[in-house]
This record gives structure tokens, sequence and C-alpha cells, in this order.
């Protein structure tokens, strides 16, 4: 199986950075899509970064200007770089990846991540 390890998360103070990474491991034949969600007590899972094999990234709307994500594919890892981090940041986020032949998807186990004042 396909084993998703992250690291990074933390305690931080508000206007700080912290940079997240999740490495990819096991059974992999090629990777579409890695991406971060983040989810917060009561609230939805939510999309915070994207970014496909080609380069292309997609952000939520209330990270743009602040969080950059990048990929290093061969060592199929994915980062997130978190600047000018806010109070409404702090939640649970979860790597996502999924893999093409066959396409699949898995999760990291999630890491907390909180910002404080």
């Amino acid at each position: 199986q396909v084993q998703l390890v992250e690291s990074g998360g933390g305690l931080v103070q508000a206007g700080g950075s912290l940079r997240r990474s999740c490495a990819a491991s096991g059974r992999i034949s090629s990777i579409n899509t890695m991406a971060w969600y983040r989810q917060a007590p009561g609230k939805q899972r939510d999309l915070v970064a994207s970014i496909i094999s080609n380069g292309n990234t997609n952000y939520a709307d209330s990270v743009k200007g602040r969080f950059t994500i990048s990929r290093d594919n061969a060592k199929n890892t994915v980062f997130l770089q978190m600047n000018s981090l806010k109070l409404e940041d702090t939640a649970v986020y979860y790597c996502y990846v999924r893999l093409n032949f066959p396409s699949r998807s898995y999760w990291g186990q999630g890491t907390q991540v909180t910002v404080s004042s």
C-alpha cells in the first residue's frame, strides 16, 4: 500500500510561518495530484491548496498570497509553506495524494496546526 508521512505541524504565533511536508512511499506508479486540506472543529474538511503533475496550483481564497504549495516529484513529497499565519488558520491539516494507474487516493493521518495570539 501507500503511506503518507506528514511533518511540520505544531504551534506558531500569529504572523509567523510554518512549513509542512508530506512524503508518499510504498507502491507508487505515478502521482497525479498532491494537496493539503484542513478541518477545524465543527467544520467540514476543505481544500487549502493543490498541485498537479504539470505544476498547476490551486488555492483557497482564504490563503492566497500567504501559502505556497510545491512538490518534489523525485521524492514523492509535497510541501506547504504557510506564511503570515492567522488565528483562523488553526485546524488539522491533512495531506492528500491521488495516484494514476489505477486512479486511487490516499489521506495522511492529519496534523494539528495551532496559531496563537
